[in-house]
């Protein structure tokens, strides 16, 4: 799988080519009354703008993973993650859903597995700082998210004791698993190797960050104060970026330097699961979560303060939930196509349209008072979809390493 890297490098461009150009004929065309303006920031916006970075984020390790961090846990992480033998069948591995190559996704409506599955595959860019995980948060750490496609029965399938005898039996997989985690892997406790298991797995997608953007270049030469004349930035970004964090009030939901605030939302994308059945999204997430044997409320937190799980403490099922799914995070997006949760919108000028006629404001207030929809126009759709693109980098800086023998 990993030696077909070049192939499905030039794949990859390909699609990433034709989603641009099919983002661009997509898009409403700009009448002539829509005229341009010349582009200001004043404080305010400047300072939203600086709030999208620096980029990339200091690196940290997760307090709930003893395995985060380090070299030998990211190495058994490695292998496992390309490893088929991980499913039940042998069929499948986390990379049939998860491809380097296309940012970490499939680029397909729905992941397929063993089966297909309800919702569209999300990225794996960008984790380590999550606080909850999946598009309905059934999972408050990388780790135990990691569990979760292994033991469902249409993604690995697999069981515990499955996972727990492969590692077991296989002596690079068993010296790397002792070398991890200081032990070798026990010969009776199943559930103990699989949460190892996921510890490991965790520790690997934790190196996974995504490159720098035009939008970084251009927000780290604000900071430094470079005159308008030096940024080379075009003025339909420019004008995009105004839109977003102005008028648009994007930054209600895609804030900070991942551009996401982590928590859930409805917004009208995404609502049915297959066969039209509405998805309870967050709701059922939280229910999930709360019962799961692996949440951080559970035995297998290695944060000892017990800080690390205040915030799955604290969560508890509303009937507002019903529907919200999260917000992901827009860096690299032109590359994580079809969008949505359940992966219906083929282009992102779709998603533009979609949201030009909401008021982002309003989505999650319960004040009852009315919305008040953008209107975008035209021009604006096109500036903010420009800007948009500039949120992403065609550079993949993670590469495979073959590590040799373990001795």
């Amino acid at each position: 799988m990993i030696s077909n890297t070049n192939r499905r490098k030039r794949t990859a461009s390909r699609i990433a080519c034709a989603a641009a150009a099919a983002a661009f004929a997509l898009l409403p065309f700009a009448s002539p009354a829509d005229e341009p303006v010349k582009v200001t920031f004043s404080d305010s916006e400047i300072k939203l703008i600086l709030s999208h970075g620096p980029w990339p984020e200091p690196a940290t390790t997760d307090p709930t993973n003893r395995a985060s961090g380090k070299l030998e846990a990211i190495e058994l992480g490695t292998r496992l993650f390309f490893d088929p033998r991980l499913s039940a069948k042998g069929q499948v591995s986390c990379a049939t859903c998860h491809v380097p190559e296309r940012n970490w996704t499939d680029n397909l409506r729905r992941g397929v597995g063993i089966a297909e599955v309800d919702r569209n595959t999300p990225t794996l860019m960008n984790l380590r700082a999550a606080r909850w995980y999946g598009w309905g948060g059934v999972a408050d750490s990388l780790w135990s998210q990691s569990l979760r496609p292994i033991l469902d029965p249409r993604e690995l399938a697999a069981t515990p004791h499955h996972v727990a005898q492969l590692v077991r039996s296989d002596e690079q997989l068993s010296c790397r698993y002792r070398k991890a985690f200081g032990t070798p892997p026990s010969s009776s406790d199943d559930e103990a190797v699989l949460v190892s298991i996921g510890k490991a797995l965790a520790s690997f997608q934790e190196t996974l960050v995504s490159g720098r953007t035009p939008f970084d270049r251009f927000r780290d030469a604000v900071a430094r104060n470079e005159p308008p004349s030096s940024w080379n930035y075009s003025e339909p970004a420019q004008r995009g970026l105004k839109i977003f964090i102005g008028k648009g009030a994007c930054t209600t939901c895609h804030s900070g330097p991942n551009f996401t605030n982590g928590e859930f939302f409805n917004t009208g994308l995404s609502r049915f699961a297959p066969l039209g059945k509405p998805d309870p999204g967050r709701h059922e997430g939280i229910r999930q979560l709360l019962e799961s044997r692996f949440n951080l409320l559970g035995p297998y937190n290695d944060d000892r303060t017990g800080a690390s799980a205040e915030r799955t403490r604290q969560v508890s099922l509303e009937k507002g939930n019903f529907g919200e799914f999260k917000v992901p995070s827009l860096r690299n997006l032109v590359l994580t196509a079809p969008y949505g949760r359940d992966g219906r919108v083929e282009t992102l000028a779709e998603v533009v349209r979609h949201y030009a006629d909401l008021d982002p404001v309003r989505l999650r207030a319960k004040d009852g008072q009315p919305a008040r929809p953008l209107n975008l126009t035209s021009l604006e759709q096109t500036d903010l979809l420009v800007f948009l693109e500039t949120l992403s980098t065609f550079s993949n800086p993670w590469r495979p390493e073959d590590n040799g023998r373990c001795d």
